[in-house]
């Protein structure tokens, strides 16, 4: 496989992919094909640990017949016309569904804008090594940190294909580069672990290794004798690697796949305050390089970007065509491929920043607590219910003071949600973006 690989190649396999679809006795039918290769390094106390290199081809296609519908998945090898008999035999058998189907002829994107998303830099094993290692290296020269638990630094490739009965034809390439450290302060019973991470499209956009490694192993330092508090309520401050966990719950909750089932907290919510005043949130699947950016989603439809929050009120769902139809509304490209068919999904999803400073929010509080880690699952998000095991920072007169582990914040998602407020800090650099958070009245159980 080139390093640009053959999307006409790609392209071919999906059309004919479509084609024996059609011939076998689809009345509709979608293929996707994808390539990708993978390498990557890791490295451990400044000794190479693991080198990995992988290529991987593949396609899934989609077939309705009638009302009914199936898929099957396989690698390039596979032959199209024995593809596309089982796929249709399979669906003659499956359950009806009344909703499911293709996008709409006139919903599918008309261009495939070029969002920037492929670099095709390749650097090479040593140079790989050597950038994990300046990374791990940069972490255990802070103060207080004992040891590594690695450091790895990788590269992916990738382009894809999504033909359609409907003659819709388009593809894209993406690349992603990520460096990652871990490290741990202290010594005995005393030890703290951290870590940093950047991931992007560009090998250029990266946070250096001096930076990402000097980060984890100052994060790590800062955690060394934590002590616990006494149960109490107060205002939490998250942190923005944590407040992004936020955001995700909230894009869950309006997600169309929950909102149909009636298994959100949200589901009656729509045109409703489900946050504070001022609080803004949006979806925008076409930002250049952006890391969740795509030309079009998995129905070919072409996003546009979604106000999903404004002023606190809500505004959209997340939808692709089966739940956009069974909510008796139209797709916004939000789809994403889900077993056999297609679930909806956020793409760049950002809470807009606020007005204060995480200082001045910090400042203002007598008492409070700042969360830098959380720990386990414990959200609902049906009744909205949280509990979630956290590690931090106390607050006291307006100053960050010791370092705390082995308590937990309970709440409920919907006042949370109400009582939130993003500071001015934003950093669109990921997938899901958030400003740190600060939620009032949050109880804290310790000791």
């Amino acid at each position: 496989m080139s390093d640009s690989f053959d999307m006409k190649m790609l392209q071919d396999r999906a059309a004919a992919l479509v084609e024996a679809a059609k011939r076998a006795g689809a009345g509709a039918c979608d293929a996707i094909v994808a390539a990708s290769r993978s390498t990557g390094v890791e490295i451990r106390d400044g000794e190479l640990e693991e080198t990995e290199g992988a290529e991987n081809n593949a396609f899934s296609l989609r077939a309705f017949v009638g009302q009914r519908s199936a898929s099957v998945s396989a690698n390039m090898t596979g032959d199209p016309a024995v593809l596309a008999q089982r796929v249709v035999a399979m669906a003659k058998v499956s359950p009806e569904n009344e909703f499911a189907g293709l996008a709409d002829a006139s919903q599918l994107a008309q261009q495939v804008p070029d969002l920037d998303l492929y670099d095709s830099a390749e650097p090479a094993f040593d140079d790989m090594r050597e950038t994990a290692l300046a990374c791990e290296t940069a972490a255990l020269e802070v103060d207080g940190v004992s040891k590594s638990s690695g450091a790895s630094f990788g590269r992916v490739l990738g382009g894809s294909v999504l033909a359609t009965s409907e003659g819709f034809v388009g593809s894209y390439r993406a690349s992603r580069f990520g460096l990652s450290v871990s490290v741990v302060a202290g010594e005995g019973t005393a030890m703290e672990r951290d870590y940093d991470f950047d991931s992007q499209h560009h090998l250029g956009d990266l946070r250096t290794a001096a930076d990402i490694g000097r980060s984890a192993g100052e994060r790590a330092a800062r955690r060394i004798n934590p002590k616990q508090v006494e149960t109490q309520t107060v205002s939490v401050i998250f942190d923005p690697r944590i407040a992004r966990g936020l955001v995700g719950h909230f894009a869950s909750a309006i997600n169309g796949s929950a909102i149909v089932r009636g298994t959100s907290m949200l589901k009656d919510c729509m045109d409703k305050p489900v946050f504070a005043p001022g609080v803004n949130v949006v979806d925008e699947p076409q930002i250049l390089r952006g890391m969740s950016s795509r030309p079009f989603d998995a129905e070919g439809v072409s996003g546009a970007t979604l106000q999903l929050a404004k002023d606190g009120v809500l505004q959209s769902w997340l939808l692709d065509s089966t739940t956009g139809r069974e909510l008796g509304l139209a797709t916004n490209g939000r789809a994403s491929r889900a077993g056999s068919g297609t679930a909806p999904g956020s793409t760049n999803l950002t809470m807009l920043e606020g007005q204060r400073s995480p200082q001045q929010m910090i400042s203002n509080l007598k008492t409070g607590f700042y969360a830098t880690e959380l720990i386990g699952q414990g959200v609902n998000l049906i009744t909205g219910d949280y509990s979630r095991g956290a590690s931090g920072f106390w607050i006291e007169n307006g100053e960050l003071t010791f370092a705390v582990s082995e308590i937990t914040i309970a709440g409920n998602l919907k006042d949370m949600f109400a009582n939130l407020e993003p500071a001015n800090d934003l950093d669109r650099r990921f997938g899901t973006n958030a400003p740190t958070i600060m939620i009032e009245g949050l109880t804290i159980a310790g000791r």
